[in-house]
Order: structure tokens, then sequence, then C-alpha cells
């Protein structure tokens, strides 16, 4: 009767005083993370029906949008312009990054580590910085290397930037080399090498070993690192914008951009193949995941051997290779960057005097440039603080908290990285138009919340990996001291992982400074950032005054990732 009377009192007590202060914080942050990842593309799906623009009532429905897709000639040659360069500069940087992992990873080449690091650093640069960097260099007339083949008489020379293979240069020379570089070279490190030892004594030769042997066992996660490009390269933007646009080839997103920006722009076409780029997205992250999670165990065991290849008389002209290469996709950027900056007039090197320096002086004193200064420092610190903190918590409670939902949750931190940058823009426009959240657009904040939400995957993922390797006796024994989950994942858990918070923060502070896509369609004059101003004084032939953007974007973001690194291997050897 006791025990009944005790469940009595319980059933009593109002259900939302039964439930856990930390229940509660977990649920509201779910809800609110859920707000802003599906919702945005709920409301695309919803804007592909809708003939009316986004907030506008009463909403009148239909097909128009679907139909455009059949009809519109524009939007179907944007669909196999993406097809095209996605295809050609995924091929090439794929042979190129093999190589270049299977080097550094497998072979005795000199500062092969070094290297590594290279590759690291080309990932950090600015896409438009790199792009100006080749327009100076390969520009038809001005470019350096065209003055250079035709001994500085007028002209043009062989190569053209604003082409089909300008573009997928810029892409291979740019991240999409490094990329591949940066994820393959660990994985290629950590392949038990006592098979290929065991070719080896069979009499085959190290070339015979690697295409028997090597390859057909890393083909699981070089497929896995393919699909992921592929997936980013459905969002690729500011180069297309740059070099196709000038010469009328469009892909989605710039086709996307362009569409937004007219005096009546078409929504419902844009949310129609919005949709279909999802799904797209989806299928791709799902055969990744799917690739990763069959072939995980395939390269490590107990008895794990590791023996470098001996290139021979081969070892100097590799080690010259990926000198050549560094220079290429890190000196070019830096060095042709800077130049830009001190010429009278971009790419005019046989005037008498070309070089100033007035363009540096009297860029502090512009105050578009001034207030895209202050603008990117505040995007760039709110989103670091906010990242840092939103994002370890949520790790913190998929790995550790006690939560109805986590699976449900790490599923949500996935989401983001199925939606390319443009439509992620796309999404939170369309959510942002609406009457309730209407007061919030045209603020720092939406720039904040689109950068914060495209940050997600990649920043819970390296926090639940840090929060793995940590065992929990710790946290147990600030909890029997009488410590709340709170004061133990504010004092204890969070300096246990201190230098994963640094490179996140470091990370996120740079993406905030120099990523386009994500804030495309929601930036305006007043919150503009340093790369958005940027794109629009190339897309206005401001070079001379875009190179100085260039260069400082460059450099603060090479420094920045320096840092990231250092903390980086600081955490590696800690844990």
């Amino acid at each position: 009767m006791a025990g009944l009377g005790e469940a009595e009192a319980v059933r009593a007590v109002p259900l939302w005083r039964r439930i856990e202060p930390r229940t509660l914080m977990f649920t509201l942050l779910f809800a609110v993370v859920a707000l802003f990842v599906i919702y945005p593309l709920v409301q695309v799906v919803m804007q592909s029906f809708m003939v009316t623009r986004p907030g506008v009532l009463p909403v009148v429905w239909g097909f128009s949008g679907w139909e455009a897709i059949a009809e519109n000639v524009g939007l179907q040659k944007a669909a196999w312009n993406t097809v095209k360069l996605t295809l050609a500069r995924q091929f090439i940087s794929l042979i190129g990054a093999v190589f270049i992992a299977w080097v550094l990873a497998r072979t005795d080449v000199p500062g092969a580590r070094y290297f590594e690091f290279a590759f690291w650093l080309a990932f950090f640069l600015p896409s438009l910085s790199i792009t100006l960097s080749w327009i100076l260099a390969l520009e038809p007339q001005f470019g350096l290397f065209n003055q250079l083949l035709r001994g500085f008489e007028p002209g043009t020379g062989p190569f053209n930037i604003y082409s089909f293979w300008g573009i997928v240069w810029v892409h291979v020379m740019g991240t999409n080399l490094a990329i591949k570089v940066m994820i393959l070279t660990p994985t290629f490190r950590n392949m038990n090498s006592a098979l290929e030892d065991a070719s080896r004594i069979t009499g085959a030769s190290n070339l015979r070993t690697t295409f028997k042997i090597f390859l057909p066992l890393m083909i699981p996660a070089i497929l896995a690192v393919e699909l992921l490009a592929l997936l980013r390269s459905l969002e690729a933007f500011e180069i297309e914008q740059i070099l196709g646009v000038p010469i009328g080839l469009f892909v989605f997103s710039t086709w996307i951009y362009d569409t937004i920006n007219l005096p009546e722009p078409r929504f419902d076409a844009v949310g129609a193949i919005a949709v279909l780029i999802v799904v797209v997205a989806t299928c791709l992250i799902l055969i990744q995941r799917l690739i990763v999670r069959k072939n995980s165990h395939a390269t490590l065991s107990g008895n794990f051997q590791s023996r470098l290849i001996r290139l021979g008389a081969w070892r100097w002209p590799v080690f010259g290779f990926l000198l050549l290469m560094v220079l290429v996709i890190i000196g070019v950027p830096l060095v042709f960057s800077l130049m830009g900056t001190f010429m009278k007039l971009f790419g005019f090197f046989t005037i008498a005097d070309p070089w100033t320096t007035k363009h540096w002086m009297t860029a502090f004193n512009d105050r578009a440039i001034v207030q895209a200064l202050k603008n990117t420092a505040v995007l760039a610190i709110s989103t670091a603080l906010i990242a840092v903190f939103l994002h370890s918590l949520i790790a913190y409670i998929i790995v550790r908290g006690k939560f109805f939902a986590k699976n449900a949750f790490d599923l949500l931190t996935w989401l983001p990285f199925t939606v390319p940058g443009i439509l992620l823009s796309l999404g939170l426009l369309t959510l942002f138009l609406q009457p309730a959240l209407r007061p919030i657009y045209g603020t720092m904040a939406t720039l904040v919340i689109a950068l914060v939400i495209a940050g997600m995957p990649f920043a819970v993922q390296l926090m639940k990996a840090s929060l793995i390797q940590i065992g929990n006796e710790l946290e147990e024994a600030s909890w029997v001291a009488g410590g709340s989950w709170w004061r133990t994942y504010t004092r204890v858990v969070l300096p246990l992982i201190s230098p994963s918070l640094v490179v996140i923060g470091l990370i996120s502070f740079i993406a905030a400074a120099r990523d386009i896509s994500q804030v495309a369609l929601l930036s305006n004059s007043k919150i503009r950032p340093l790369s958005m101003l940027q794109l629009e004084y190339m897309i206005e032939s401001k070079y001379e005054v875009a190179a100085i953007l260039a260069t400082i974007l460059m450099f603060f973001s090479v420094t920045l990732a320096v840092i990231a690194r250092v903390f980086g291997y600081r955490g590696v050897r800690s844990s």
C-alpha cells in the first residue's frame, strides 16, 4: 500500500516538474538545431510547388517550378556543365591525389611530412584568392605566363583562364587535389604492409605489388573520399561565377544565384532544382557511409606492419615533382596575389614603372573595405565562439549524454553535409522571409547561423572522436563528489578536449572569413564580409583592390591553418 501511495504521489506531480533540467535543455537544443537544419529543407521542397514568393499570402500552389526543369534551356545547360566540370576535375584530381598520397605515405621520398603539411595549407587557401592569382598568370592578354610566351608582344597567348579547362585547372590546383591528398595520405599510411611484403617475397616488383595488392585494398577508401568530393562539387560557386559567367558557362549554383537576383526571381524553379540536388547529394552521402561502414576494418590488424618502399634512382625526381606541385598550388597563389596589389594596372607588366603602393594606402580609407573588415571580424569571432560551444555540447550529448533522442541528434548533425552551400543559403533565406523570423533577415545573425550549420558535420565528428578517446573516470569522480553534469562538462570535459576546441575554433574562424556560397544569398551591403566584397570587386574587374583583399584573406588563412595544425598535432600527442 505504501508503494501504491508513492506511485500516486509521483503521478500527482506535474509532468514538467518530473523531467530533469538537463533533459529539457537537451530537448530544447535538439529542437533549435532541427529548426535550422530541417525546416529550410522543408521550405525548399514546399517552395518548389509554390507559384508565389516566400512569405507572400495567400499561397498559390502549382507545378510551374518543376515544369521549368524540362522547359528552361539555360537550366539544362547548367546541369550538363555541372556534370562535365565535375567529372573532368574529379578524374584528374583523383589520379594525382592517389599517386601523391601513395608517395607520401608508402615511399621513402625525402620531406614527406613537410609535403603533407603543405597540402594541408593548400586546402585552407580561399578559392577566390586562388582564382585571382591564376587570372594574373593565365589571362589570355595580360596573364604573365602568356606574355612571357609571346615575348611581351601585344596579342593573346595559348592559355585562357576564362574557359572550361581554365575552371578545371583552378579547381584541381585549388582544393580538389589538396583535400584528397590530405584525407588519403593518413589512410594509406595506416594500411598493413604484410600483404605487400608477402607479394615481394614471391618475386613481384614494387609496381606490380602496388597495382595488384595495394590499390585493390584501398579502393573502398578511395571511393569513399571520391563520393565526398563529388558531393562538394555540387556546391562549387565562386570559381564558376568569376570564370564561367563572363563566357556564358553556368552551373547549378551560379544559375541559382543568377535566378534569385533577377528582378522577378523564379523561386519555384530554384526550389525544384534544389530538391533534385539534395536527393542526389543524400544518395551520395548514404553510399559513402555504407562503404565506410563495410570497410572500416580492412586496413588495420593486431600484427600491424609498415614498411616504406625504396624509390632508389626515382627518389629525387619524385621529390622534384612534389616540390613543383607545392610551388604551383601554394607558391603561385601567395606570390601572384601579393604581386597584384603592387601593380598600377593589374596585369600590365610592360608599362613604365608598373609598380606602386598606392592601392594599399587607399584601400583602408575605403569605407566599404573598412566596414567589410569589421563585419568579417564580428562574423568570424561570433561563428568560432558559437561553433566551439554548440558543437562540443552536441558531441557531448551524443557520446556521453543520457538523452532519449541522441541517435536522431547524431543523424541530424550529418544532414548539412548533404546540402550544398548555395542551397543552405537558399533554404535559410526562405526561412528568414517567413513573417515570424523576418526581423532576423538582413542581420549578422543570419550569416552566423548559416556558417555554424555548415560547419556542424565536421566539427561534431571531430569532437566525438576526441570524447571517445577520453575515459570517463574523471567524470564519474566529479559526479561522486556531487558535481552536476554541467559543472562536470565545463570543469572536466572541456579542459580535456581543449586542443580539439582550439582547432574547431580556428577552422570555424577561417571558414567564416573566406566561405562564400553559404552566405551568398543572405549577405547585403550592411553585413557584407570581405569574401563577398572581393567577389563583387572581381565581378566588376576591380582586380587591384580585389588583390589586396585576396592577399589579406590568404595570409590570414595560412597563419590560422598553421596554428590549427600545431594544436591538432598537440592534441594527438596528448591523447
